[in-house]
């Protein structure tokens, strides 16, 4: 069953227009998360999801009903905003149940449904204190049980762990899972953070420049991106963008860069001449010496190395261009280097992206 469907939403303020042509489906009991840089318009489209506001154009459908022009607190959506937005004289479990109180359930319904969110989010030690008695990731938590209180299948939290520390979030992203999965229910997440989104989410749809540009399940965007800046911002770290150009020789069409020039492998581009991205994951550049033929070597040096603990992320530039790799600690194959140190590098061509105009194109592969 379809439990959101948006078809061709518009929205313009002004001379500017924020949201063009946004067709979005989800069905019931995903966590669809939609992934978008700031000012990518995800505000925007929470705010025409909800009926807080209402589109230029397109229309939106809940449960297969359409709601374009239903308000607000006529569409049964749970809603989690970015700002805690918490009443400072209230309760937390006032805070948490105001919502019902506002839509006049019966107090004896109420206590209970206040302690199953509160257990959820395991906040039932702080339901008689006052939101300044609480650190800033337990008011996160108070107003994501204000949300999820509202009796309904669909839920949708912006951007709702923005501005919390990483441990924090953490934390927080392993409860909203487990809160969804418990609850059987539809969630639609917004957030700029890439880890939040492959952490969280069932399906990711990508928001870009106010226009759904690739949706699907996180491990096929992550192994088969379409679009350049799925590639580039949906990874952590991000994945490595270098500038070429793409041209004819011989028969056979040519990738080059300022550092290599390699066979170009895929169908044939409509434009198979001009300038191109060629992209490349952390992962997929080894530091030492190419484990078999057919890989591309060059030499690096070490600019900086970032320990994450289990990992470490090493910049390295390569005739100028700075390319990041990843080194885990339990990795006997690689080498580690020290920071100036001119090392052997090695990238198997095939893993890396060809892009034309932001569209994937195809791979590389070394000239025979």
């Amino acid at each position: 069953m379809i439990a959101v469907e948006l078809q061709n939403l518009a929205k313009r303020y002004g001379r500017k227009q924020v949201l063009k042509d946004v067709s979005l489906t989800v069905e019931s009991g995903d966590f669809m998360v939609v992934f978008g840089l700031p000012a990518s318009g995800k505000s925007v489209l929470v705010r025409l999801l909800t009926g807080l506001e209402a589109p230029d154009q397109g229309r939106v459908i809940l449960r297969g009903a359409d709601v374009s022009k239903l308000s607000a607190g006529e569409r049964n959506i749970g809603y989690v905003p970015q700002s805690f937005a918490l009443y400072p004289h209230f309760t937390v479990r006032q805070n948490i149940s105001y919502p019902l109180d506002l839509a006049h359930v019966p107090k004896a319904e109420i206590e209970p449904a206040v302690q199953r969110v509160a257990e959820l989010l395991g906040i039932q030690e702080l339901l008689d204190r006052k939101p300044d008695q609480l650190s800033g990731g337990q008011k996160q938590r108070v107003a994501i049980a204000r949300g999820l209180i509202k009796r309904t299948d669909l839920y949708v939290l912006d951007d709702p762990l923005v501005g919390l520390d990483f441990k924090l979030r953490e934390r927080l992203i392993e409860d909203l899972k487990r809160t969804q999965e418990l609850l059987k229910v539809t969630f639609i997440y917004t957030t700029s953070d890439a880890v939040e989104s492959l952490m969280l989410a069932s399906k990711i749809a990508v928001l870009h420049a106010g226009e759904i540009i690739e949706s699907g399940a996180p491990e096929a965007l992550y192994a088969n991106p379409q679009r350049v800046q799925t590639m580039q911002y949906v990874a952590f770290p991000q994945a490595n963008l270098m500038p070429g150009m793409l041209r004819q020789q011989s028969g056979e069409m040519l990738v080059e860069t300022s550092t290599f020039c390699l066979q170009f492998v895929g169908e044939r581009p409509e434009r198979p001449f001009g300038d191109i991205q060629i992209g490349v994951r952390p992962e997929h550049i080894r530091i030492g010496p190419a484990p078999a033929t057919g890989w591309l070597t060059h030499q690096a040096k070490v600019l900086l190395r970032e320990d994450l603990g289990g990992e470490e992320i090493v910049y390295l530039d390569v005739n100028g261009i700075v390319l990041t790799t990843v080194l885990r600690s339990d990795d006997q194959t690689q080498q580690h280097v020290d920071i100036d140190q001119v090392v052997p590098i090695a990238i198997h061509p095939q893993q890396m992206v060809v892009f034309q105009e932001g569209r994937r194109i195809g791979a590389c592969k070394i000239s025979e």
